[in-house]
């Protein structure tokens, strides 16, 4: 039988060109497919056969792509391959209500996908950048899924312009809910009930398209307000209860189709807005467990109400309240009702038993006692009201905004004590017999127009009456200051002059009126030299628009009022380029005035500049006009323009000392020296030394930190970001605050109790010295967890000595004498990061470990460093002081002799572990 001849050449040529054509990518749907059905158990119904497109509840495309898996309420269990990002061509995934587990599958870059079921499983985890690339997604539900691992909403969702509805209620969600809802111009329906999210409600849900909004139940609970749903027009369903919102219930009345509102278990305090019974399609709205106040709810007959027992309205059916009880309710308005007030402030009389109030025998409130309450908001005309008012305490409290003139109408006031609060603005006049005390309020000043006698200081409408007095006492004490003043400046003068001197210090005349008295401005320009900018920088420093500033005084310390438009111009209006930087609560650029001084301006953000922002911007302010310190950044002035809040420093052109640390490479620097490295470090202790005791008022910094820390063209290294600053108490009492800082950097006691003393700052600092040994971060994400925490994982280091040299930043590369250096600056490192405060040193015995590791700085004009101690960074009173003490008893003067007060390092703190010795790395 004859063999069939070979088929020609072309023709097979021809059949693998023709199989070429085929799309490759079907078999891969098939093969995961394949995998698929092996990984499900039972298999799904009618998956039978090789062709993934023929089984029940897929669907392909005409190239055969699977666009469509429906594998609902199945009963399956298994987990899923994952490789599922493999189906490029996938639309819609249906997988709820099964018992699948394991890690759900990456969805990433599946660009044609939209709708997206995974409700009610039991996945276990999310992989990173699991919705990354989802661009057509249109819906995303996996609610009900307990088991999945703690985690966050991701940034990569945003890439979903087309998100319309995202459910992930009982889904173990913590954290806070991120800003970016405005990627999602479609989005209607938001569920993440049952969760462990916390923190405020984003502020970019205002003005968004979300009609049904469900965050309800969360397991610790979101906080804050809610005053942003009255942006939110197109609520429809608003669900949450079960949370710690606090604050009122806003004014609803632009959202016209809100039907169901539940609030029930929350803080609310407040008057409801009678707004919220007028809402036309409002059918339920549950408000019991809250705290709210003010005229009992009239709702209409077609609105199912849950009131419950615990709110405090004033009666037990509508209607208006006492007069006394109006006017306060009004005055707790203002200041955002707090949970304090509305849990005393029930019924309708203001007399019975409610706190901080004092009645007379006939039932009418005489004394309102606010003085320490932390209270945040405006001082509410509404006091007028209260026509009996002979006291009213608002002391030391974080008030803004100014007094209204209407309290001087109050016939029978005797008392008004504002002081410590954050005032601004005229101050009203009141007569005489009205004892009236604002001390503490920077911002609160005359009106510069012009105006007869509005004071704006402590002095303002005394409770004294006799004037003659209050002239006589403001004579005397300016003949004496006038006296000190030429006393000391003949005395400095005098000194220079032997010295033969050559730097001048000079002033500049503020353009506040006639009466103000003359203030000083000293420039440094970052080597620790003084420069006279009367001339050289002419009136750009002291410049003033009554448009720009309203009332602005010059505050005492040397600082002056700069004008915005100085700053738009040598900023080249706030330019991109010349941003040197961003913070919490704004952005810093870079400027330089007409004689060629480098300044440095920080902008404060407005959206921060509510209560935290702006007290942020007061304490800078209100620290660096009473510090001067070669090792502190100097303030040169302020600016106040609207809503514009702008600080003016001296420039530092070698950045921070975090990008030295940590960003060299990127920043095109050379790695620190060690000698650098401990420079720093000890100009950093001497400034937070300075803070802590050595200045006219003790200080505690809260935020120290390498970002912090700034350096001069001659690496020399200044203290910065005064914002967080607290008064330090007194003795070995600490001091309770609301909890700031930076993670990484925070004391334990601090972060567990939010107490402070002193020692948080040495803490702080001695983590600063762990990064400035190791090169590593206080909090690195990016090693293993058991190294990603530097104080837990160094402090392990110092128990075995053989690791030290193993531990230091690698580019070091110290011979033995540097080593031994770098040990005495680790054991510092573990004493001041030690656990107990107690066991911590004080700053005074980090400068005396550091000092003589630091070669004695020879500064180019060493004179500087002599004059008797009397630095010219030092304002008069504290030159004074100097002068009037006994030479050599503060470092602050002559920081760099060590036969002072702290001639002798002091021994270890009690109770420090001793497994480690600075004398065993020899």
């Amino acid at each position: 039988m004859a063999k069939p001849p070979n088929p020609p050449i072309h023709h097979l040529l021809l059949f693998f060109f023709l199989l070429s054509l085929l799309p490759l990518s079907s078999g891969d749907d098939s093969a995961f497919m394949t995998e698929l059905a092996s990984a499900l158990s039972p298999t799904p119904t009618g998956w039978t056969g090789t062709n993934p497109c023929a089984w029940t509840g897929v669907n392909c495309d005409a190239s055969n792509r699977v666009t469509s898996i429906n594998l609902a309420s199945q009963s399956l269990s298994g987990t899923l391959p994952s490789s599922l990002s493999s189906l490029s061509h996938l639309q819609t995934l249906t997988l709820q209500r099964n018992s699948l587990s394991g890690p759900l599958p990456s969805l990433s870059n599946l660009a044609s996908l939209q709708q997206v079921y995974l409700d009610s499983n039991n996945f276990t985890s999310l992989p990173s950048a699991a919705f990354s690339g989802l661009t057509n997604l249109q819906t995303l539900s996996m609610s009900d899924n307990p088991s999945l691992a703690p985690w966050t909403i991701p940034a990569d969702l945003t890439q979903s312009t087309s998100l319309g509805a995202f459910s992930a209620s009982n889904a173990n969600i913590f954290g806070s809910i991120p800003d970016f809802f405005d990627s999602f111009p479609n989005l209607q329906s938001l569920r993440l009930s049952y969760n462990n999210l916390t923190g405020p409600l984003p502020s970019s849900f205002s003005g968004s398209e979300i009609t049904n909004l469900w965050l309800n139940n969360q397991l610790q609970g979101l906080s804050g307000t809610i005053d942003l749903l009255s942006g939110m027009t197109q609520l429809y369903q608003v669900w949450l209860h079960g949370n710690s919102f606090t604050g009122p219930v806003p004014d609803l009345s632009n959202c016209i189709n809100l039907f169901d509102l539940q609030l029930r278990d929350n803080q609310f305090t407040g008057v409801l807005p009678s707004s919220l019974m007028a809402l036309p399609k409002l059918a339920n709205i549950s408000l019991q467990n809250n705290e709210l106040q003010g005229p009992f709810p009239a709702f209409g007959s077609n609105v199912t109400v849950t009131l419950g027992s615990t709110n405090g309205f004033c009666k037990s059916s509508p209607g208006p309240c006492d007069p006394q009880v109006t006017a306060l309710l009004a005055v707790a308005g203002a200041i955002g009702y707090p949970i304090s007030l509305a849990q005393s402030w029930v019924g309708n009389d203001a007399c019975s038993q409610w706190t901080f109030i004092t009645c007379d025998s006939q039932g009418n409130v005489t004394v309102v006692n606010f003085g320490k309450q932390r209270f945040s908001g405006t001082i509410s005309p509404a006091f007028a009201n209260l026509t009996t008012l002979k006291s009213l305490y608002l002391n030391d409290n974080n008030l803004t905004g100014s007094i209204p003139n209407s309290l001087t109408s109050l016939s029978q006031l005797q008392v008004l004590d504002v002081s410590n609060n954050n005032l601004s603005g005229v101050v009203p006049v009141f007569p005489s017999t009205v004892k009236f005390n604002s001390v503490g309020n920077l911002l609160l000043g005359k009106d510069i127009s012009g105006g007869s006698g509005s004071g704006s200081n402590s002095s303002t409408s005394g409770g004294k009456s006799g004037g003659s007095s209050v002239s006589a006492g403001l004579i005397a004490g300016v003949v004496i200051a006038v006296v000190v003043f030429f006393g000391v400046v003949s005395f400095v003068s005098y000194k220079y002059y032997l010295k033969k001197r050559h730097q001048r210090f000079g002033r500049v005349d503020g353009s506040e009126v006639a009466s103000e008295m003359v203030k000083s401005v000293a420039m440094s320009d970052g080597n620790g030299h003084v420069h006279r900018h009367g001339g050289g920088v002419p009136s750009e420093l002291h410049s003033q628009s009554s448009g720009d500033h309203g009332e602005m005084p010059v505050f005492e310390g040397g600082n002056v009022v700069i004008s915005i438009q100085v700053l738009r111009q040598v900023t080249n209006n706030f330019s991109e380029e010349n941003i040197l930087g961003r913070g919490g609560f704004g952005v810093v650029y870079g400027g330089e005035l007409h004689d060629g001084t480098k300044i440095a301006v920080k902008r404060m953000e407005s959206g921060a500049m509510g209560t935290k922002g702006m007290n942020e911007f007061q304490a800078e302010i209100g620290v660096l006009t009473k510090v001067r310190h070669r090792h502190l950044v100097a303030l040169l002035g302020y600016c106040i323009n609207g809503n514009e809040r702008l600080l003016v420093y001296e420039y530092m052109p070698q950045g921070t000392l975090a990008q030295h640390l940590f960003e060299w490479r990127e920043l095109g620097y050379s790695p620190l020296t060690w000698k650098q490295r401990v420079t720093i470090a000890l100009d950093m202790a001497r400034g937070v030394e300075y803070l802590h005791g050595l200045a006219q008022q003790s200080f505690i910094h809260r935020d120290l930190k390498p970002s912090n820390i700034l350096l001069g063209d001659d690496m020399r290294a200044k203290v910065a970001d005064f914002g967080l600053v607290k008064n330090a108490p007194d003795g070995k009492y600490s001091l309770e605050t609301r909890l700031a800082g930076t993670f990484g950097y925070l004391a334990p006691e601090y972060a567990a109790t939010g107490r402070v003393t002193t020692k948080v700052d040495v803490y702080a600092f001695g983590v600063v010295l762990m990064e400035i040994v190791t090169g590593r971060k206080a909090l690195d994400e990016t090693v293993p967890d058991e190294r990603s925490h530097l104080v837990t994982w160094f402090r392990r280091v110092l128990i075995n000595k053989d690791n030290i040299r193993k531990a230091i930043d690698q580019t070091l590369e110290p011979d033995d004498e540097t080593f031994d250096s770098i040990c005495k600056v680790a054991e510092l490192a573990g004493h001041c990061t030690a656990r107990e405060p107690f066991q911590r040193p004080d700053m005074g015995h980090a400068v005396n470990v550091l000092g003589p590791l630091v070669e004695q700085w020879k500064p180019s004009s060493h004179e500087e460093e002599e004059s008797l101690g009397i630095d010219l960074h030092m304002s008069l009173p504290q030159a004074l002081q100097r002068w009037q003490s006994d030479e050599g008893t503060s470092t602050m003067f002559n920081d760099l002799s060590y036969s002072g007060t702290h001639s002798s390092i002091p021994t270890k703190p009690s109770g420090f572990a001793d497994t480690f010795d600075s004398m065993d790395c020899r």
